[in-house]
């Protein structure tokens, strides 16, 4: 899970209030992924976070690659930009998501197994996590080795290890506190 800085949270709570607002959450996510696409381009940040390049250019350069967005996403933009915050935008439209995810009831998950899952695996495991959660849980798969079997689920910052490595360790402890 990423960090996203207290800043980057305060523009995404304000952009999502404003898009609850207008009903318009979807075009709002939308134009916060493609504001997030555009600073991932290799030197994209630097070139935005230049002290050399006026302000006036920048807005021009994220005009013509930003066309389509909404107003009141453009807006941000030019906020972000006339701020030097720019550089937030990936963290900005990552908050968004979550804030999204949660009015929406969606849980994402971050799955780790020693394995690669399957694709009726991985719906089991998001069934399952669904359950224990009452929402509808998106699982994002990883492949750890170390953890032997199992898996390791980590939704928000709630932490659901049923490795094979957890169970031997615990098991591990429990022996060695008898042998006293």
């Amino acid at each position: 899970m990423e960090f996203i800085p207290a800043a980057a949270r305060r523009y995404a709570e304000a952009a999502f209030e404003l898009a609850l607002e207008r009903d318009d959450l979807d075009r709002w996510a939308g134009d916060l992924r493609a504001l997030a696409g555009v600073l991932a381009e290799p030197g994209a940040v630097a070139f935005f976070d230049s002290a050399r390049v006026p302000d006036a250019q920048k807005e021009r350069v994220l005009e013509q690659v930003l066309e389509g967005i909404g107003p009141l996403a453009w807006n941000l933009a030019r906020l972000l930009v006339s701020r030097g915050r720019l550089g937030l935008g990936p963290q900005i439209a990552l908050a968004f998501q979550e804030l999204l995810d949660g009015h929406r009831g969606v849980a994402q998950a971050q799955v780790t197994t020693a394995v690669p899952l399957t694709a009726s695996q991985a719906d089991a495991v998001a069934a399952r996590l669904g359950e224990l959660t009452g929402k509808q849980v998106v699982v994002e798969a990883h492949e750890d080795p170390q953890i032997i079997g199992g898996l390791v689920a980590r939704i928000g910052d709630q932490l659901i290890d049923g490795s094979t490595r957890a169970r031997l360790e615990s098991l591990k402890r429990e022996l060695e506190g008898t042998v006293r």
